[in-house]
Protein backbone atom coordinates (compact mmCIF):
# COMPACT_ATOMS: atom_id res chain seq x y z
CA UNK A 1 0.00 0.00 0.00
CA UNK A 2 1.36 3.46 -0.95
CA UNK A 3 1.02 5.49 2.17
CA UNK A 4 1.45 9.26 2.17
CA UNK A 5 4.77 11.11 3.11
CA UNK A 6 4.89 13.97 5.84
CA UNK A 7 5.67 17.09 4.72
CA UNK A 8 8.14 19.84 6.78
CA UNK A 9 6.85 21.24 9.67
CA UNK A 10 4.67 17.87 10.54
CA UNK A 11 5.75 17.37 14.51
CA UNK A 12 6.68 13.61 13.72
CA UNK A 13 9.20 14.65 11.46
CA UNK A 14 11.34 16.21 14.62
CA UNK A 15 10.88 13.37 17.64
CA UNK A 16 13.37 10.93 17.84
CA UNK A 17 12.35 7.49 16.77
CA UNK A 18 11.78 4.55 19.58
CA UNK A 19 13.43 1.74 18.98
CA UNK A 20 11.59 -1.20 17.45
CA UNK A 21 11.18 -4.70 19.37
CA UNK A 22 10.86 -8.19 17.74
CA UNK A 23 7.41 -7.72 19.08
CA UNK A 24 6.34 -4.83 16.48
CA UNK A 25 2.93 -5.57 15.05
CA UNK A 26 2.64 -6.35 11.61
CA UNK A 27 6.69 -5.23 10.52
CA UNK A 28 6.73 -7.02 7.47
CA UNK A 29 3.57 -5.65 6.12
CA UNK A 30 5.54 -2.32 7.36
CA UNK A 31 8.31 -2.64 5.39
CA UNK A 32 6.40 -3.86 2.59
CA UNK A 33 4.45 -0.46 2.60
CA UNK A 34 7.76 1.70 2.81
CA UNK A 35 9.36 0.02 0.07
CA UNK A 36 6.00 0.67 -2.29
CA UNK A 37 5.74 4.48 -1.20
CA UNK A 38 9.44 5.43 -1.55
CA UNK A 39 9.54 3.43 -5.13
CA UNK A 40 5.83 5.58 -6.00
CA UNK A 41 7.72 8.58 -4.94
CA UNK A 42 10.72 8.00 -7.19
CA UNK A 43 13.00 7.95 -3.95
CA UNK A 44 16.47 5.86 -2.65
CA UNK A 45 15.28 5.83 0.92
CA UNK A 46 12.86 6.10 3.39
CA UNK A 47 12.41 6.26 7.24
CA UNK A 48 9.54 5.43 9.29
CA UNK A 49 8.94 9.34 10.67
CA UNK A 50 8.49 10.23 7.13
CA UNK A 51 5.37 8.00 6.95
CA UNK A 52 4.38 9.18 10.47
CA UNK A 53 5.23 6.42 12.50
CA UNK A 54 8.11 7.44 15.19
CA UNK A 55 9.62 4.19 14.62
CA UNK A 56 13.55 3.46 14.14
CA UNK A 57 12.64 1.79 10.65
CA UNK A 58 14.39 2.60 7.30
CA UNK A 59 14.38 0.88 4.64
CA UNK A 60 16.90 1.88 1.44
CA UNK A 61 17.36 0.81 -2.21
CA UNK A 62 20.07 2.95 -3.89
CA UNK A 63 20.28 1.09 -7.18
CA UNK A 64 18.55 3.98 -9.07
CA UNK A 65 21.76 5.71 -8.87
CA UNK A 66 24.75 3.19 -9.29
CA UNK A 67 25.41 4.79 -12.85
CA UNK A 68 26.42 7.56 -10.99
CA UNK A 69 27.51 5.78 -7.54
CA UNK A 70 28.39 2.34 -8.54
CA UNK A 71 29.02 1.38 -4.44
CA UNK A 72 25.25 1.83 -4.95
CA UNK A 73 25.15 -0.83 -7.16
CA UNK A 74 22.48 -3.79 -5.96
CA UNK A 75 22.26 -2.13 -2.46
CA UNK A 76 18.95 -2.31 -1.25
CA UNK A 77 18.06 -2.60 3.11
CA UNK A 78 15.93 -2.56 5.78
CA UNK A 79 17.55 -1.43 8.96
CA UNK A 80 16.02 -1.28 11.73
CA UNK A 81 17.42 0.23 15.01
CA UNK A 82 20.26 1.54 12.72
CA UNK A 83 23.93 2.83 14.83
CA UNK A 84 25.95 5.11 12.63
CA UNK A 85 29.82 5.44 13.69
CA UNK A 86 31.45 8.17 11.45
CA UNK A 87 35.27 6.96 10.67
CA UNK A 88 37.95 9.19 9.48
CA UNK A 89 37.77 10.84 6.11
CA UNK A 90 36.99 14.31 5.05
CA UNK A 91 33.58 15.68 4.54
CA UNK A 92 32.40 15.85 1.15
CA UNK A 93 29.71 18.62 -0.05
CA UNK A 94 26.95 17.38 -2.44
CA UNK A 95 23.84 18.31 -3.07
CA UNK A 96 20.29 16.72 -1.15
CA UNK A 97 16.90 16.44 -1.23
CA UNK A 98 14.45 15.01 0.77
CA UNK A 99 11.08 13.75 0.27
CA UNK A 100 9.68 15.41 3.21
CA UNK A 101 10.86 18.75 1.08
CA UNK A 102 9.52 18.56 -2.04
CA UNK A 103 11.15 21.08 -4.53
CA UNK A 104 13.77 21.65 -2.51
CA UNK A 105 17.67 20.56 -2.80
CA UNK A 106 21.16 21.41 -1.02
CA UNK A 107 24.50 20.70 -0.76
CA UNK A 108 25.29 19.05 2.40
CA UNK A 109 28.55 18.24 3.92
CA UNK A 110 29.10 14.73 5.39
CA UNK A 111 31.79 12.21 6.05
CA UNK A 112 32.05 9.19 3.03
CA UNK A 113 33.18 6.69 5.62
CA UNK A 114 30.77 4.84 8.25
CA UNK A 115 30.43 2.12 10.09
CA UNK A 116 26.37 0.54 10.13
CA UNK A 117 25.17 -1.68 13.21
CA UNK A 118 21.62 -2.59 12.21
CA UNK A 119 19.07 -5.60 12.30
CA UNK A 120 17.23 -6.72 9.26
CA UNK A 121 13.65 -7.25 9.47
CA UNK A 122 13.97 -10.77 10.74
CA UNK A 123 16.16 -9.36 13.95
CA UNK A 124 19.25 -10.62 12.50
CA UNK A 125 22.38 -8.41 13.43
CA UNK A 126 24.78 -6.86 10.62
CA UNK A 127 27.57 -4.66 10.81
CA UNK A 128 29.43 -3.54 7.66
CA UNK A 129 31.69 -0.13 6.54
CA UNK A 130 29.66 1.84 4.01
CA UNK A 131 31.26 4.50 1.80
CA UNK A 132 30.68 6.99 -0.54
CA UNK A 133 27.40 8.15 -1.88
CA UNK A 134 25.62 5.32 0.01
CA UNK A 135 27.10 6.39 3.45
CA UNK A 136 25.66 9.35 2.70
CA UNK A 137 22.08 7.67 1.87
CA UNK A 138 22.45 6.46 5.55
CA UNK A 139 22.76 9.38 7.09
CA UNK A 140 20.31 10.98 5.86
CA UNK A 141 17.49 8.63 6.66
CA UNK A 142 19.18 8.16 10.47
CA UNK A 143 18.96 11.32 10.86
CA UNK A 144 15.05 11.47 10.35
CA UNK A 145 15.21 8.80 13.29
CA UNK A 146 16.68 11.60 15.44
CA UNK A 147 13.85 14.16 14.06
CA UNK A 148 16.77 15.79 11.95
CA UNK A 149 16.04 17.01 8.11
CA UNK A 150 19.32 17.58 6.04
CA UNK A 151 18.39 21.40 6.25
CA UNK A 152 19.85 21.58 9.93
CA UNK A 153 23.29 20.87 8.31
CA UNK A 154 23.15 24.03 5.84
CA UNK A 155 23.99 27.54 7.16
CA UNK A 156 21.68 30.17 8.62
CA UNK A 157 22.09 31.97 5.57
CA UNK A 158 20.85 29.47 3.23
CA UNK A 159 18.17 28.80 5.67
CA UNK A 160 16.74 32.14 5.45
CA UNK A 161 16.92 32.14 1.80
CA UNK A 162 15.09 29.13 1.36
CA UNK A 163 12.69 29.93 4.16
CA UNK A 164 9.60 30.93 1.96
CA UNK A 165 9.70 27.58 0.45
CA UNK A 166 9.87 26.20 3.73
CA UNK A 167 6.61 28.40 4.52
CA UNK A 168 5.10 27.08 1.76
CA UNK A 169 5.87 23.60 2.51
CA UNK A 170 3.99 24.25 5.66
CA UNK A 171 1.38 26.16 4.65
CA UNK A 172 0.38 23.47 1.74
CA UNK A 173 1.12 25.23 -0.64
CA UNK A 174 3.08 23.01 -3.13
CA UNK A 175 3.09 20.44 -5.46
CA UNK A 176 4.18 16.65 -5.33
CA UNK A 177 3.81 14.11 -7.34
CA UNK A 178 3.10 11.67 -4.32
CA UNK A 179 0.56 11.60 -1.95
CA UNK A 180 1.47 13.90 1.00
CA UNK A 181 0.54 15.28 4.53
CA UNK A 182 1.25 18.65 5.72
CA UNK A 183 1.81 19.87 8.95
CA UNK A 184 -1.48 20.37 10.85
CA UNK A 185 -2.53 24.23 10.78
CA UNK A 186 -2.21 26.01 14.04
CA UNK A 187 -5.06 27.63 15.00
Amino acid sequence: MRLPVYLYGHPVLRKTAAPVGQDYPELKELVENMFTTMYASEGVGLAAPQIGRSDRIVVIDADPVKDSFPECEGRKFVLINPEVEVLDGEAVSRGEGCLSLPGLSENVSRVENIRLRWVDENFEPHEEVITGFLARIVQHECDHLEGKLYIDHISMIRKQLIKGKLNNIIAGKIRCDYPAKCAPRKR
